[in-house]
């Protein structure tokens, strides 16, 4: 590798430039360890359940049989959208600690990541 030149004040460029790249390596590791993680919400005092992926996927919905009522129908659907929003803030918040430790920069803000 060519070494470059230092910057104003006696700035290491070269040196700078190992340390984006090592932090560019680390954030593409927790990325991929992210797609692992999982996260629980729920709703309704448990009658509804959602896991999330790190990565924001929704991997599962569980219904407890006593929530089905087709009158009820209404508030069953208010139960499943807060258990997915509260499973998302949970898996948003999960990748902004990961992300945000392995940038050291202390968050993942302004990373194009989505939701972030």
């Amino acid at each position: 590798m060519t070494r470059l030149p230092q910057g104003p004040g006696g700035f290491d460029l070269n040196s700078m430039m190992k340390q984006v790249q090592q932090m560019q390596t680390e954030m593409t590791e927790a990325q991929e360890k992210l797609k692992d993680e999982v996260v629980d919400a729920s709703a309704g005092g448990g009658m509804v359940k959602v896991k999330l992926s790190g990565d924001l996927r929704l991997l599962e919905i569980a219904i407890d049989p006593e929530a089905i009522d087709a009158e009820e129908a209404e508030l069953l659907q208010e139960m499943i959208l807060a258990a997915v929003n509260e499973g998302l803030r949970s898996a948003q918040q999960l990748a902004a600690d990961r992300l945000g430790g392995a940038s050291g920069l202390g968050g993942a803000g302004g990373l194009g990541l989505p939701g972030l």
